[in-house]
Parts: structure tokens; sequence; C-alpha cells
């Protein structure tokens, strides 16, 4: 079992060369997200990462949650570290100054978030559903509510959770029964139960602040008809005192498959009269707005995609140049390190090429966030967030499925070790599998790029995209070094596939909307691929800048280069066939019916 260390010269080079946080720091609010604030944070948090949390994980997911007569309780050292991370300022980072926040931009604190996921995934569950908790109450709470409970959720005094799915409502929200009605005083009385609530219960706070979807009496049917609630597990007094226990419990925890120490609560509403809620800003409106608690957690659930990568690449990278078998296929040497066998190198690279181009395109996505919020050109911003919005699914879907992959190449690197719980190697896959899942399936991601996102606009976001890859494919095809130039040449043939089956999307998505939602998930799996190389590239050519002026660490950055070379001769030359099987659409199965299953 490898200790953790945080990625801080990758993370930096990232801010630097991809996101360009100078340029985020001059805009207003964000002046004090300096290089030094950005090394200071870093190092800070990387110190807590590896002292604090990652010493929890194995012992989180060995001994997990337990229901007990007074609630959930957390594995041993959980309410500690959890003390420690508030105080030390982590959980409100990137918050608003004026309740209570540190306000920098979410540039930097996304790399806070990923250490913390990295070092201890089941941990860093409940500071991501209180931030995106968090989001929604400063854009649709009254002044009221903002008053009494935001300043205390970004201190992480109080936690925040979201509620959506019930047992007979998964991804299809239009299906929820909860119900809430109407009180003399304003209020609201609500009933209902919700499966899979991510830290619905602890011992960690004195208070949880549900927020909840239910229809009132008169809602019309459908997604339409649904309002959203804050439900406090507490209710607050006049003084901002804790009052009586809520109506609102945990009556049952899950047993799963990884993230054993994240309490994952099936919660019960009313069951002994009502939980007293507050209804969130306008009536039948609760989807909207829950929906940005969800972009937050899906961007959240993505870098935890990356996060996961990066451990379990560090874990195999680990083993493999302390495991000593076989002969040197080149020098003859008998007996060396499993690392120097080409195909172990093989699989290193894959997992150290993807999590980086994944990072990448995770940083890049919340600095265009932070521009779309402090920016002061009114069309610019709502470029960059539509931007964002559109590469939101690609860092979901592609970041959760690289997890997948990647920490199972990590068990193989192990061999037969791997498949052994104590090593550890295992657990990452455990814990990645279940992030394909939460917060929007793979699926569910695919179908966003396209339904929402492409077509929101008739594709001309994505064409900013490809304008954008085009120019750094020219760049790398006009440098002097081939190694550049080869990248150049696998980018733009990969930018073309994409091309060409966005434009079959584009014409197809209305005349055979069933051949269109069976290419979704081979078209997001070509964006997440292209988009990687994208950022590969500007990492290359920002590397080979560094090279050329002799500044800096040049190990570092020779390896940056032979990295995106990897990455564009071992995937981006996938592109031409996951082109090829999005525009096959369904035409092999179509009009076979149910015999297909016989």
């Amino acid at each position: 079992m490898s200790d953790y260390i945080a990625p801080v010269k990758d993370m930096r080079f990232v801010m630097d060369e991809i996101v360009g946080l100078d340029a985020i720091a001059a805009l207003p609010g964000y002046e004090e997200a300096t290089p030094d604030m950005a090394d200071a944070i870093l190092e800070e948090a990387a110190k807590f990462a590896s002292g604090v949390l990652a010493p929890l994980n194995w012992i989180g997911d060995t001994q997990g949650c337990k229901l007990g007569p007074d609630g959930v309780v957390t594995a041993d050292g959980w309410k500690e570290a959890y003390k420690a991370f508030c105080d030390a300022g982590w959980n409100g980072l990137a918050s608003p100054t004026a309740y209570g926040g540190q306000g920098l931009p979410e540039a930097i604190g996304i790399a806070v978030k990923e250490m913390a996921s990295s070092a201890n995934l089941s941990f860093s569950l409940g500071p991501l559903l209180t931030g995106g908790a968090v989001a929604a109450l400063l854009t649709c709470a009254s002044d009221e509510l903002k008053a009494i409970y935001l300043e205390k959720m970004i201190s992480g005094e109080w936690t925040g959770t979201m509620n959506l799915t019930e047992p007979n409502a998964g991804s299809d929200l239009a299906l929820i029964r909860s119900r809430a009605e109407p009180q003399a005083d304003g209020s609201y009385r609500v009933f209902g139960q919700k499966i899979f609530i991510t830290y619905g219960d602890h011992d960690m706070t004195d208070n949880i602040v549900h927020l909840v979807l239910a229809r009132l009496p008169d809602a019309p049917a459908g997604v339409k008809g649904i309002s959203l609630f804050l439900v406090p597990k507490f209710l607050v007094n006049a003084d901002g005192s804790l009052g009586e226990r809520n109506d609102a419990y945990c009556v049952s925890i899950e047993h799963k498959l990884g993230i054993h120490a994240s309490p994952t609560c099936v919660m019960a509403f009313g069951d002994k009269g009502g939980a007293v809620g507050y209804l969130l800003g306008e009536a039948n409106r609760g989807l909207e707005y829950m929906f940005i608690m969800m972009n937050e957690a899906r961007m959240g659930v993505g870098l935890q995609g990356v996060a996961l990568g990066e451990r379990a690449y560090q874990q195999a990278l680990g083993y493999a140049r302390e495991r000593k078998q076989g002969r040197d296929a080149v020098t003859g040497e008998a007996l060396v390190t499993i690392d120097k066998h080409p195909d172990v190198r093989r699989m290193l690279m894959l997992m150290k090429s993807r999590v980086e181009a994944c990072r990448a395109v995770t940083y890049f996505t919340a600095g265009l966030l932070d521009r779309a919020h402090a920016g002061t050109d009114p069309e610019q911003k709502k470029r960059d967030l539509f931007l964002a919005e559109l590469l939101i699914p690609v860092v979901k879907g592609g970041g959760t499925e690289m997890a997948v992959e990647v920490t199972s190449l990590g068990i193989q690197v192990h061999g037969g070790m791997g498949f052994i719980e104590e090593t550890g190697a295992a657990q990452h896959w455990r814990d990645s599998r279940i992030t394909t899942i939460y917060e929007g399936t793979t699926g569910i991601q695919a179908n966003d790029l396209i339904f929402r996102k492409l077509m929101r606009d008739q594709g001309a976001t994505v064409k900013v995209v490809f304008s954008e890859v085009q120019g750094t494919a020219d760049a790398l095809l006009a440098s002097g070094r081939p190694e550049l130039r080869a990248i150049g040449a696998q980018l733009l043939g990969a930018k073309q596939a994409w091309f060409d089956a966005t434009e079959w999307v584009l014409g197809n998505v209305r005349s055979d909307v069933s051949a269109v939602l069976t290419a979704a998930l081979p078209y997001l799996n070509l964006a997440v691929l292209v988009c990687g190389g994208w950022m590969m590239g500007k990492a290359a050519l920002a590397a080979a800048n560094h090279l050329d002026s002799e500044a800096g660490d040049q190990r570092f950055y020779r390896s940056k280069i032979a990295t995106a070379g990897f990455y564009a001769d071992q995937l981006l030359a996938q592109a031409g066939a996951w082109s090829k099987v999005a525009m096959a659409g369904d035409a092999a199965i179509r009009g076979f019916g149910d015999v297909l299953f016989e």
C-alpha cells in the first residue's frame, strides 16, 4: 500500500500553461490568486492530504460506517480529520467572502479537491456535496435562508446533501412522489423517501442541510411540477442556535462495492408527522435549481476520476519499480524490476497519459467557470459558460470511465498481488466503479452532450472547440521539433474525425433519434479523446518553450512531451474508429426488436 504524494508540479503546470491562472488572477475579485498564493495553498493542501487524509483511506475502507440508535457513526479518525479540514479553511476555499469563504478561483480550489479525493475519496464526498448545496443556495435561496445557513455550511460547521433519487425514480425524476404541503407560517411539511443519499447522516457535524426535491399539491405532472426544499436535520432558532430535531431520519445505510466509509443513506422524511422544509426559489422550478448542484457535482465526480487514476498510477509505478521478475528483453539483464518490461511500461504510460489529459481538461473547464463568473464582458462570459457547460459531460464521463480503466490497469500491473486486498490496489478500482453511475451515468452524460449542449446552439459552441483544436494542431505542425509535428498530425486527424461525427449527429438528430441515441456514447468517447489530445498538445507546446529557454525542470518538460507523444500514438490514433462507430448508429440492429435478446 503506497503513500500518496500530490502531483503538485503537474497541477501547477496545468494551472499556468493550460488554464492561464495569471489571466484569471487579473479578473475582479480574484486578485489574490497570485502564483505565490497558489504555491502556498497547494503545498499546505498536499501536506494535509498525505499526512491526515491518506492514512485514513484504508481504515475507512475496512471499517465502513455503522447505523446506531443515534444515527450514523463514521470510521475511526473521521470526525477529527473533518474538524482539522474545516479549521484549516479548506471547506470554503472558493466560496464567497461575504459568507466567510476565501473567495479564491476554482482554478486553484480544484487542485485541493483533487488532492483530498486522491488521498481519501470517501472523506471527500462530504465536502463535495456541501459545496453543491452551497452553490444552489447562493442561486435560489431567500436572503433570510442565506443568512441562516450559508456561513455555517461554507465554514463546514454544517454539511449539505442532495436528495433526488427515490425507490421508484432513479434517473427519471419525473416519477418522484415525495410531496410538500404548505403551512400557515410559510413553511412546508415534506413527506417521502429518498435513497442513495451521500452523507445523509453522520456524526461529524451538529446539523445537516438537506436539499429535497418534492411536489406541491397543485403541481403539474412530470419534471415541470418539481420544487426544491431546504430541510434541516435540526431546526434553527431565531438566534441561530439549534432547535428541535426535524422529522428527517436515516433509516438504513447501503452496503456497497466501494467508498465504504461514505455513508450512503436511505432517508425518510415525514414519518412522524412531516419534516419542516422551506421552499427554495420559485415553485415548480426545483429541477432547474437542482441542476446547479448537479453540474457542481458532475465536475466534482469527474475530478474524482482524475484523483483515483492518479492514486492508482502512483501505486502501480511504485510497485513496478520494486518488483523484480523476468529478464530485460533489450539488455538481457536477468531479474529486473518489472518497470523495465515493455508491456508494463505501456500500461504505466497509458495510466499516466490518460490521467494527465483528463486533469488538464477538468482544470481548463474550472478556469472557464471562473471566467464566466468574474469576467467583465457579458458576451465573453456567455461564451465561456457555454463552453464550460459543453465540457462538463466530457469531464464527468471521460474522467470517470478513465478511472475505471486506469485503476483496473493498476491491478494488472500488480499481477496476482493486485487481486489481494492488502495491497490496496483493488480499493481504487472498487471506489472508482460508482463514479460512472452517480450524478448521472455515462450514458446520461452522452445524451446531455448531444441533446442539451450540442443542440442548444446547433453546434456553434463545439465549433469553437474545433477552431481551438485546429490552432493547437497548426502550432504543433509548425514546430521545428519532429516529435511535436507528429503530435500535431495525429491531433489534426482526430479533430477531423470528431468533426465528421458531429456533422452526422447534427444531420440525423431530428430525423433518426434512435440512431443518434445509439451513437451518443461513442460520440462522447470521441469528444473525450480529442479534448484530451488538445490539452496534451497544448502541454507539449508549453514544455517545448521551456526546453528552448533552458528554464525550469528540464526532465519534467521532456517527460511532458514524451507523454503527449504517447497519448497521440496510442490514443488519438483511435479517434477514426470511434467516429465510424458513432456514425454507424443502430443500423446493424434496426428492425430486429426483442428477437435480439432471445
